[in-house]
């Protein structure tokens, strides 16, 4: 007989082995394992039966229609028609870097890009030292790029989760995705043919139009795309270039107020009246309040994480890993101009380029994380896999091929190794050293359009913390309700941490959470701001007259001027501010919280979004003068 649990006033969860795994799955990491087990298998299979595994890949497919048709072997539908989506993410997550995260402040653009630039001629100059006088030297394509996937997975593995560095590796990185597909297009194509090509252009310009006029239909586009692609891949060009230019082209935006207004709407004129017509609408009304950016990337990560990119890996990865093979590629020139162009050359480029470009402004431009987020940014920018891959598939050929595939899959253990190594040195440095290593002195863009302000917020914990958490809540809704007790862990186990509350009654879900945030701004007058708010969240079913009457009795206030103070319109106008504050920083959902403009969180923030944001890699918000 199991004990009764404790009488805590909540209902305990377990998680089943099952709810475990999913977990997992859903976790930042699983891509990189997915990606590792995929070309682990590869290299098992190339070795022990290499004839089985050629043989696959080699296979012809065509697919016809009305006597029109495209044929090609089995790798090449991954390489050219699978990769092709694994780059529009990439795009996609670029371009929401542009419109939301830390480039779109455009002189913050400068420095990630010609870091990436920098990173790609080093390694190609070191390269092309190292295999000069032999045939080898045109291949110097190969050592570009950085494998996108694989590296973000790998630096949550064996280094860090913080944002800005996350933020500043991946701008780096499409810089050199997108100069390895123009040397794809310029020095490894062969024949260009012109109207195709056009047709491409042509159709990329019904793209702009169509979404000019306002067409969201996703079929419209999916169809125009696939007509580039086919258009890209009859011209000579790598058709991958067809998912970037469509990921990059996709907006990125916080959900408008008024769209999330209507969804509302629409959500409860279905509980009214549940007919499969309404729901159908608010389903639509739904998904439309979404940006498309945030829609289709939802969609298409699980598929490019475990689908696409482990595939590609499982097509291209294999070597027969004989002891004659091994010989022969760790003697080879070209197997170290790969390895060393990598894990010595990207690191090199990038860090001499982030040092460089921030002593010659005076510090104007810099990187947005310190030495050490740019050291480890370098290193792990060592990996080199898909495009590598890719890129080599198109420049070599032979017995040379395999000596530059395994120069390309030595860098993917050596680079994660040595970005390990930096991050173990900075776990041993002092806390306030290993911050300032780590997150640098670059200032963080704040999307709070009000700085916080000790004078008028409402704050908990130390006044001059160096790290400022915001939340803009509403007294009615259950998810602040969730969010409370992380955020009394939080308090409770940093003692550098500010909390500061902000109104946003969410009125047309929530009728009753504007009278709430007007009681709490008149206890607030009388001292009692705190204790009010957890009366309320303690009993946030009822927030009726009677019931916040006596919260105010209990507080021991003066219910005489408690009930002037929340009728007069100073309580009123405080709301209206917050609520003007929080729809200009694109709040406009609750809870939404703010560690940084970078650093923004819309939901209960739980324990894992907290590790992320992390202890040493928390972004502060600068306090006003």
């Amino acid at each position: 007989m199991q004990p009764e649990p404790p009488e805590t006033g909540q209902t305990p969860w377990i998680p089943t082995w099952g709810e475990r795994l999913r977990r997992s799955v859903a976790g930042e990491n699983a891509g990189a394992y997915a990606l590792i087990a995929a070309a682990v298998t590869a290299l098992v299979w190339a070795t022990v039966d290499p004839g089985s595994y050629d043989a696959l890949w080699a296979m012809p497919l065509s697919v016809q229609l009305d006597g029109h048709g495209l044929e090609q072997d089995l790798r090449e539908w991954v390489n050219a028609g699978l990769m092709t989506v694994f780059f529009f993410l990439v795009g996609l997550e670029a371009r929401r870097e542009f419109d939301l995260g830390e480039l779109r402040e455009r002189p913050r653009l400068v420095l990630p890009l010609l870091a990436g630039l920098v990173g790609m001629a080093v390694p190609i100059g070191l390269f092309v030292a190292l295999t000069a006088g032999s045939p080898a030297a045109h291949g110097w394509g190969v050592v570009m790029s950085t494998d996108t996937a694989l590296a973000l997975g790998l630096l949550t593995l064996v280094g860090t989760r913080s944002p800005a560095l996350r933020s500043f590796l991946v701008t780096v990185l499409v810089v050199d995705d997108l100069a390895a597909l123009v040397v794809i297009a310029v020095a490894y194509t062969e024949h260009v043919r012109l109207a195709p090509m056009l047709a491409a252009a042509a159709l990329l310009g019904v793209v702009l139009l169509v979404r000019s006029l306002g067409v969201r239909a996703l079929p419209v586009y999916v169809a125009l795309s696939l007509g580039i692609w086919v258009a890209m891949l009859a011209s000579g060009l790598d058709p991958v270039a067809a998912g970037l230019v469509m990921g990059l082209l996709t907006f990125a935006y916080p959900a408008p107020r008024g769209d999330l207004e209507r969804a509302t709407d629409l959500v409860r004129a279905f509980r009214e009246q549940p007919t499969a017509e309404l729901a159908r609408t608010a389903t639509v009304g739904l998904r439309s309040a979404v940006s498309p950016n945030d829609r289709l990337q939802r969609a298409v990560s699980p598929w490019v994480a475990f689908l696409v990119v482990p595939l590609f890996a499982l097509a291209n990865a294999g070597l027969p890993l004989d002891g004659a093979f091994l010989a022969r590629a760790v003697a080879s020139p070209v197997t170290w101009a790969v390895l060393v162009a990598y894990v010595v050359g990207k690191p090199l480029g990038i860090v001499v380029t982030s040092v460089g470009l921030t002593a010659l402004t005076r510090g104007r431009l810099r990187p947005p994380v310190g030495w050490a987020g740019v050291l480890g940014g370098g290193t792990i920018a060592g990996v080199g896999f898909t495009v590598a891959l890719l890129i080599a598939s198109l420049a070599f050929s032979g017995p040379e091929l395999g000596e530059v595939k395994l120069g390309i899959l030595a860098s993917a253990v050596v680079a994660p190794a040595v970005t390990w190594l930096v991050f173990r040195v900075l776990a041993l440095m002092p806390d306030d050293r290993r911050r300032r290593a780590l997150l640098g002195t670059s200032p963080v863009i704040v999307d709070l359009a009000d700085d916080v302000d000790p004078e008028r917020d409402h704050i908990r914990g130390p006044l001059e913390a160096p790290v400022t958490v915001v939340e803009y809540g509403d007294f009615e809704c259950p998810y602040c309700g969730q969010a409370e007790p992380t955020v009394r862990e939080l308090l409770a186990e940093r003692g550098d941490v500010r909390y500061v509350w902000r109104h946003l009654p969410l009125r047309d879900v929530h009728p009753r959470a504007e009278i709430a945030a007007r009681a709490s701004e008149a206890a607030a007058a009388q001292g009692a701001f705190w204790p009010f708010v957890d009366a309320l969240y303690a009993d946030q079913g009822r927030l009726d007259d009677p019931h916040l009457w006596q919260h105010a009795r209990d507080l021991g206030l003066d219910l005489a001027r408690f009930d002037r103070d929340r009728r007069a319109d100073r309580p009123a106008a405080r709301v209206r501010e917050d609520t003007r504050a929080a729809l200009a920083a694109g709040a406009t959902t609750t809870p939404a919280v703010f560690a940084a403009g970078a650093t923004a969180h819309f939901g209960v923030p739980d324990a894992q979004w907290l590790a992320r944001l992390g202890y040493d890699e928390a972004v502060r918000i600068p306090k006003p003068n």
